[in-house]
């Protein structure tokens, strides 16, 4: 373990609940084809989740990345969707309706219960074991102890979504507190200790989902080659960086509807990462042409040939306010005094509070004694390219061509 960390995710989604203009169109016609098949073929749900996950992805990545001076981004779509699907179980109305067009799931093409069961079977995948890589994921409900949800939405929650239910008495908040972090450092290796301050004595249900990824390079970087480097933050201003080297046999290609230089880096257990370099001043083509089905066509656009790869270290911290970004994409009612969830508790008088999405990702090479294996490589006698991440690139963390993780890296120095 000590010698092969390489990469680490976290993503948690804090969803609280008291009493009391859409990002684009969804591509309905890649989920009703995906549906239609999904008649004939029981695994297709995960299929059609999936590609509302990675629709969402782009929908959701467009809307902060067009924020002025957004800077870096990290996000998990699978965790945002998911926590936001957990919570259709017990929507109702046009709160049931808002959330469902926001995750690109067109209710007259898929029902509700193949929507979860298609969360149902990618979780499932999700937590699947795989040697050389740590990919769990888990979702909690802390609910306060003088209310009882009703027992279909706790089943459910448990059957699709593993759910975990614990009572809390959140009018002892520093104590509710207290038990909540420890829970959450517990369940991610203790690399959240403080997720939750001032929780709010009101709170009546908290929902939590966290996904944890820790993964070894199949190609690892030798960090004897990883030296001080420019990476230029804009056409005017660099940065000193630590860039990491590689040479050898690298799946890579180049996306031309993107002008972008796209490099798939695979990780043991099945994991791909992808890093996207836009052409010197074209970002902004590369975000507004950025959609699901160009992301799906990297994996046939790439190939292997010799390449010098030079890729930046860096840690990202992600923190998102899902309230004032989800309401702008489309999620508007759970938010106001309008929100209809009484399929949690079967009373009406309840909206959403606080939503809340925190990321980390951390990227460098692996230990020596794992970097000297990568001496046996086999490399053809052709001159290699040189490829330089030495300016601002996406990223984009797939499982069986499932989005996982995406964010954007614009100062590799800045950790958010």
């Amino acid at each position: 373990y000590r010698n092969m960390k390489m990469l680490f995710f976290l993503c948690l989604l804090i969803v609280g609940l008291h009493s009391n203009s859409y990002c684009y169109e969804p591509n309905y016609q890649g989920v009703r084809n995906q549906n239609q098949r999904g008649r004939e073929n029981r695994n297709m749900p995960q299929q059609t989740v999936g590609n509302s996950v990675c629709q969402f992805a782009c929908c959701f990545y467009k809307e902060i990345s067009s924020r002025e001076n957004s800077g870096n981004i990290f996000f998990s779509p699978l965790s945002i969707s998911t926590a936001f699907a957990m919570l259709t179980l017990g929507a109702r109305s046009d709160t049931l309706t808002q959330i469902l067009r926001v995750l690109s799931f067109n209710p007259r093409e898929i029902s509700e219960n193949e929507i979860h069961e298609g969360y149902r079977q990618l979780i499932q995948m999700v937590n699947r074991k795989n040697e050389g890589l740590q990919l769990n994921m888990g979702n909690v409900l802390f609910v306060l102890d003088q209310l009882k949800p009703q027992d279909k939405f706790l089943s459910n929650l448990r059957n699709f979504y593993e759910g975990e239910v614990y009572p809390m008495n959140f009018k002892r908040a520093d104590q509710a507190q207290i038990k909540i972090n420890e829970y959450v450092a517990g369940r991610t290796n203790g690399k959240i200790k403080d997720l939750i301050s001032n929780l709010d004595p009101l709170t009546e249900i908290l929902l939590i989902s966290y996904i944890y990824f820790n993964a070894e390079w199949e190609k690892p970087f030798d960090p004897k080659y990883t030296k001080k480097n420019k990476f230029f933050v804009d056409g005017n201003k660099a940065v000193e960086v630590p860039m990491m080297f590689g040479m050898g046999l690298f799946k890579h290609g180049y996306d031309e509807q993107l002008s972008s230089t796209v490099v798939q880096m695979d990780y043991k257990g099945g994991a791909s990462a992808f890093f996207i370099l836009p052409d010197q001043g074209r970002m902004r083509k590369l975000e507004k042409r950025l959609s699901c089905e160009r992301m799906l066509r990297w994996r046939t656009l790439v190939s292997k040939s010799s390449a010098n790869l030079h890729l930046p270290k860096f840690t990202l911290y992600g923190t998102y306010n899902l309230k004032d970004i989800l309401y702008k994409m489309g999620i508007m009612d759970i938010f106001t005094d309008k929100a209809d969830l009484s399929g949690i508790t079967g009373q009406p008088q309840h909206r959403i509070s606080q939503a809340i999405h925190k990321a980390v990702v951390k990227v460098d090479e692996t230990g020596t004694e794992a970097a000297a294996a990568t001496g046996m490589e086999i490399v053809p006698m052709s001159v290699p390219v040189t490829i330089t991440f030495n300016r601002p690139f996406l990223m984009v963390i797939t499982m069986e061509s499932n989005i996982l993780f995406m964010g954007k890296i614009v100062n590799p120095l800045k950790k958010d």
